[in-house]
Formats: structure tokens, C-alpha cells, sequence
């Protein structure tokens, strides 16, 4: 954020009434300025006022959205060089790339091999995000292929064609789904930013320097072409990350707006090597590509990037963690044991693997510890006998089984006593320290 929460508090309505959900107008301009909060939250908030804070407060890399729906990627909105001095915003969008080129069969393998590729983890949904469709034949050809790929997947979608008007009938038959469209060049910036006007589709902008990059994303500026995505026209491993890191650096340090914009990178075009392409995407997921364009998606080069890209991604200064609440294992019956843990997201899905993996039915209770592992919230004060006991007899899990039996972490066994006298109508059960030796215990307990 450009202002500091004193900044914005001097703009804001000052009557402390609650309805943004924080309870003063202070608190609120200090979520504001961290972003978490949103200006609209404000009922009271002029609309004058509104946007100056908008403008003011905008990141300096904007915030730009492709696609439409539950598929709608974001990219941008970025604040920092480097992750440990607040967060990254939004995660790079895995791009396929596919060509009017390939013949039928091929096309078709890669969209399936695309849209089959997804995988869970510690409750995220990790899948490539994006089609690139290039047009390199005729004008018929292009078209087929976008519309096939329209007609196949819901996913967003980059155009790329060197005919404007090629481009401009495709984006035009496809603007519902507010593609990218690709690429402005001194040759056709006034065409394609008046298109991407027209159409309300966000534009690349693609230069053979930096310095003709930032001429163009200026003049279209200039013409009031608001969504843009940056392509310095590097094509080596070497020079595209030197490209990067100016570009971030130039909208952050130096506040230079022509260069204020997620960028494309396509490492499907700086090698032949499938996993050379790979550790230059993953070069990028780090700095600092918003679109990677990848030749093939395959599920040994795809899933560590993924990965990467969710470390690097997640807010180190807010822990991943589920919500609070009984969750049921299996055809869970009165009879079914009952487990506690905390809200820190690895460890709910490694305790709810082991006790499904036993096949005994089971409550597994999770209390919030503010997404904190169990030592750590027991150390913290936040997993102890004072906040289990009240959350036991509020949760309901009383009304769901008529023993009264509850399994703790093995390393909260020191806590068994208190827990006792604050629930003196349950027995406390220590349960064992390793999750994967859940599965033995339970059917122990069970039998």
C-alpha cells in the first residue's frame, strides 16, 4: 500500500460504528493499509474518496485479472522484492502452450493431459491455470483452435497471433471470457489497445528491450489501457531473469508505472530440454513471472512447481490452517472415539489421514489455535486445559456420542490432569505422539 494507516485515518468517515467489522475507524485503516481489508467495507466512504484512496493506496504492481468465473486467474498486486519482508500476492499462472502447428492429436493429448492434471494438498486445489492458443498458419486455422480449446476447457486464455486482424476476430468471438490478449508491438499498439479498449480484455505488451517495453506500456497508458501484462521479448534463461528483477525493481524502488504490471515469461521457448524448461520456470515462479507458458504439462515437472510456487506463495506471517469445527471420519456413529488436535492445516490432514487409513469411524475435533502446530499452541497458551474444556462443551460433540472419552495429543500428556478437573465427566486418553500410529491405537481402542 502507497499510504500508511495514519494517512488513510485522516480520510475516513471517523464514526467508529462497527459496520466494516472492525470496531474503530483506526483499526480499520491499519487493515487497510497491511491489506487486509477492502475500501468497500466502509459503507460511509464517499465515492470522491473512494477512488483517491483506491489510486493512492494501489500497489505498485497492479493487480491484473484474465479469465472469467471460478477460473478467473489474478495476477500481480505486488508489494515487495522479496517474500520475508511482508508476502507475495498472487501465485504465477502455469500456462500450456499450443499451436495452430500441431496437428489434431496432439492438440487434443494436451488439452486432456491439461485438464486432468490437478492435485490436493494440505487443502489447496494445485492445477496449471492457463491456455496459450498461437496462431502461426492462416486465419481459419487460429480460429479452429481457439474455439476447440473454448469448447474443451473453462480455464483462461492467452491469444497470441503476429495478424492483428486474426486476433481481433478471435478475441472478439471469445471476449465473454476476458482473454489476454497478445502481444502490442510498435506495429500495432494503437490497434490492439484500441481492441483491448473495445473488448475490456487485458493486453501484453511485448518489446525487443526494456526500454521499448516501457515506451509502449507508456503510450498505452497514455490511451487509457489500464490492464496490461509486460513481455520484455527475452528468450535466454540469463537475460529473462535480469528482465524480471528490473522490471520489479524499477515499479517498487522507483515507482516507474509503465513498468507497474505482472509480466509473461516463456521458458517453452528458451529450450528443448523438458527439464531444463522446468528449472527455468521454477526460476521464474521465484522472480518474478506472473504467466509461465510451458510446453507440455507433465505431472513430474508440473507438481514440484506447483509446490514451489505454494511455498514461496503462502504468507509466512499467517500460518495455513482449517476451520474450526467437528469433523467426521467415516460412518461415524454414537460409539465412535473422539480425537482432539489443533487448526494448523499440515497437521489436520496428516491426523484425519491416519485415522481414515484405520478404518475406524471417528469425531476428530478441531480446535482453532490460530493455525499454530500443537506444541507451538500449547506453548503460546492456546491449546491448554482452559481453551479445550470450554470449546468441548460448546462444539456439540456431547450430543453426538454417549461416551465420554477423549483422545489429546501424546505430547499434551502433561495437560491430561487439568483437563480432567475441568471436564470431570470425561476420561482424557493420551493418545500416541506420532500421527502414524493412529491407525494401530484406534483399532486398539476400538476392539
Amino acid at each position: 500500500m502507497g499510504l500508511s494507516g495514519i494517512e488513510i485515518f485522516k480520510k475516513l468517515p471517523k464514526t467508529n460504528c462497527g459496520k466494516c467489522g472492525v470496531p474503530t475507524c483506526l483499526a480499520f485503516a491499519m487493515k487497510l493499509a497491511t491489506g487486509k481489508a477492502e475500501l468497500d467495507a466502509c459503507p460511509d466512504l464517499s465515492e470522491d474518496v473512494k477512488e483517491e484512496l483506491g489510486e493512492a493506496s494501489a500497489p505498485p504492481v497492479r493487480t491484473v485479472v484474465i479469465g472469467t468465473g471460478e477460473r478467473a486467474v489474478k495476477l500481480g498486486g505486488e508489494t515487495v522484492l522479496f517474500r520475508h519482508e511482508k508476502r507475495f500476492e498472487n501465485p504465477p499462472a502455469f500456462t500450456l502452450f499450443l499451436s495452430d502447428k500441431m496437428d489434431e492429436s496432439e492438440i487434443s493429448a494436451k488439452l486432456t493431459k491439461f485438464k486432468e492434471t490437478s492435485y490436493e494438498r494440505v487443502g489447496l486445489v494445485l492445477r496449471p491455470a492457463m491456455v496459450a492458443v498461437k496462431g502461426e498458419k492462416d486465419a481459419s486455422g487460429f480460429m479452429a483452435l481457439v474455439e476447440k480449446v473454448c469448447n474443451d476447457t473453462d480455464a483462461a486464455l492467452v491469444l497470441m497471433n503476429e495478424d492483428a486482424d486474426a486476433l481481433s476476430q478471435a478475441a472478439k468471438t471469445c471476449s465473454n471470457r476476458k482473454p489476454l490478449i497478445y502481444a502490442a508491438t510498435m506495429e500495432n499498439v494503437e490497434t490492439l489497445g484500441n481492441l483491448a479498449m473495445e473488448l475490456s480484455c487485458p493486453l501484453a505488451v511485448k518489446g525487443n528491450s526494456l526500454e521499448e517495453l516501457a515506451e509502449l506500456s507508456e503510450k498505452l497508458i497514455k490511451m487509457g489501457v489500464k490492464d496490461l501484462i509486460l513481455d520484455s521479448g527475452a528468450r535466454t534463461a540469463g537475460k529473462s531473469l535480469e528482465d524480471q528483477i528490473i522490471i520489479r525493481r524499477s515499479a517498487l524502488m522507483k515507482k516507474f508505472k509503465p513498468f507497474g504490471f505482472p509480466t509473461i515469461v516463456f521458458p517453452c521457448e528458451m529450450t528443448d530440454d523438458p527439464m531444463k524448461e522446468a528449472m527455468i520456470a521454477c526460476q521464474m515462479v521465484a522472480k518474478y513471472g506472473s504467466i509461465i507458458v510451458l510446453s507440455e504439462i507433465e505431472g513430474h515437472s508440473i507438481f514440484p512447481l506447483l509446490l514451489a510456487s505454494m511455498n514461496i506463495f503462502t504468507d509466512p506471517q499467517r500460518p495455513m490452517a482449517v476451520e474450526q469445527k467437528i469433523y467426521e471420519i467415516g460412518a461415524t456413529d454414537e460409539n465412535s472415539p473422539v480425537l482432539i488436535t489443533g487448526n494448523f492445516s499440515l497437521t489436520y490432514f496428516i491426523v484425519s489421514g491416519e485415522v481414515d487409513a484405520s478404518r475406524v469411524p471417528s469425531y476428530l475435533l478441531i480446535k482453532d489455535t490460530e493455525g499454530l502446530s500443537v506444541l507451538t499452541a500449547w506453548a503460546a497458551g492456546k491449546f491448554g486445559a482452559d481453551t479445550i474444556a470450554p470449546f468441548i462443551k460448546k462444539c456439540g460433540i456431547e450430543e453426538k456420542v454417549k461416551h465420554r472419552k477423549l483422545v489429546i495429543p501424546g505430547y499434551l500428556a502433561t495437560i491430561s490432569g487439568e483437563l480432567e478437573e475441568e471436564l470431570p465427566d470425561w476420561e482424557i486418553l493420551i493418545g500416541p505422539r506420532e500421527a502414524s500410529h493412529l491407525p494401530a491405537y484406534l483399532k486398539e481402542l476400538s476392539a
